[in-house]
């Protein structure tokens, strides 16, 4: 029996920015008084529930501190809700259960690499160093998470990408867990609670000036955390720091505005490296719908109109998006087989979502990709000798992981 290929057409970068219109109030609405609320005080004050934040409330909530933590959206996990990739770690005990040969040094370099030698050390070598900590503290009693399955993403040469069994996606998994456990260790998590001003005394943060929909209070806090994420959705911003990317669109939740970099300037805080902003190659066309990178990790192939792969599947992500933008149409086909959609559970969102177009065998897959067919049949021949040999001899891709038939 013939093997059933799959694919999905992926939009590399988007091409739209949805903008956002600002009407201008009435006088009669400037006029409204808007209701004080009691003051109130806590240990510490986190801006922000999304996995960051709900960390730091766990585990300071864990410790005994009165954590409260201030959420402008009417839901937790912001950014992270839509993550379908993973926690990259290294010298992990999921990787030695695996037999995995990974280090700390082999991850440095990768990031470094990945960052073209723009990161800062000091904060590579902190995500490098904890990261088996935090894969140990995330499986530990208190979260309870589940990161056995450990894969490969584009600019590694290991694998080190933790995710549940299976290859879900880590933030559907990952939030209510984090959720639950913050509010069990006793963290007060306010959802429609929009921070609007940090508190300044002499210099120091001592507190959140909050609007709800009942009216406005102070929150006195011993300590602040803020952990509001980007601004991935604030096209102003976008284009104050990088005006490359006017036009691009956003897989960005609604409320990743950057409200918080407006709050820090009277602390004369020290914003580094905001040009440094970030695109994710496949998303699907005519969605906001982002692909997880897990899908070429897990062997797939990334295949232009012509039917020819024209990038290492492996490569960083910028490198892979401005590939795939040079290719007509600025779009691209991840091509797989039933072996790494099984591999894979986020691939059956995308199936639900109707995004993939599947076929019999190479010739129906082409028809319907409206692509040459004997193109696409050599390319994938082509893989396949390449997956056998282990030797990519056109892109020289390290980790072929599946072939496609």
């Amino acid at each position: 029996m013939k093997q059933r290929v799959f694919l999905t057409a992926l939009l590399a970068i988007f091409l739209t920015i949805p903008l956002v219109s600002c009407k201008k109030k009435s006088a009669e609405s400037e006029s409204v008084a808007i209701p004080v609320l009691p003051d109130e005080n806590c240990d510490i004050a986190i801006i922000g529930a999304g996995g960051a934040g709900l960390v730091a409330a766990t585990e300071a909530a864990s410790k005994g501190a009165k954590v409260i933590v201030l959420e402008k959206m009417s839901i937790v996990g912001g950014n992270s809700n839509f993550s379908t990739g993973g926690i990259s770690a290294s010298y992990t005990k999921e990787q030695a259960r695996l037999h995995i040969d990974d280090s700390p040094d082999l991850f440095y370099d990768d990031t470094m690499k990945g960052g073209y030698y723009l990161n800062d050390p000091s904060l590579v070598h902190t995500l490098v160093d904890k990261s088996p900590a935090i894969v140990d503290w995330l499986q530990s009693d208190l979260i309870g998470a589940d990161l056995t399955d450990v894969g490969i993403f584009g600019g590694a040469t290991k694998k080190r990408i933790h995710r549940p069994k299976g290859g879900e996606a880590i933030g559907e998994h990952l939030i209510p867990l984090l959720h639950k456990a913050a509010e069990k260790n006793g963290a007060d998590i306010r959802l429609n609670n929009k921070a609007i001003d940090i508190l300044n005394e002499g210099g120091k943060a001592s507190g959140v000036k909050v609007s709800t929909k009942e009216g406005e209070y102070t929150l006195h806090a011993k300590a602040l955390i803020i952990a509001t994420g980007g601004f991935g959705a604030n096209p102003e911003m976008i284009q104050l720091y990088n005006p490359s990317l006017v036009g691009f669109g956003t897989t960005n939740h609604a409320g990743a505005t950057g409200d918080a970099f407006k709050m820090v300037e009277k602390f004369d805080a020290a914003l580094v490296q905001m040009t440094q902003i970030q695109t994710h190659p496949t998303v699907a066309k005519g969605t906001n719908c982002m692909i997880t990178e897990a899908v070429s990790g897990n062997g797939a192939i990334l295949v232009n109109q012509y039917g020819e792969r024209f990038v290492n599947e492996m490569e960083t992500r910028d490198v892979i998006s401005a590939s795939i933008l040079s290719q007509p149409g600025k779009t691209a086909f991840l091509v797989f087989d039933d072996g790494i959609r099984k591999s894979l559970k986020a691939i059956e969102n995308y199936a639900k979502k109707g995004l993939l177009i599947e076929g019999s065998d190479i010739s129906s897959l082409a028809e319907k990709m409206r692509i040459p067919i004997r193109a696409l049949q050599k390319t994938i021949e082509d893989y396949n000798r390449y997956v056998v040999e282990k030797n990519d001899e056109v892109f020289h891709r390290q980790h072929p992981a599946l072939t496609v038939s």
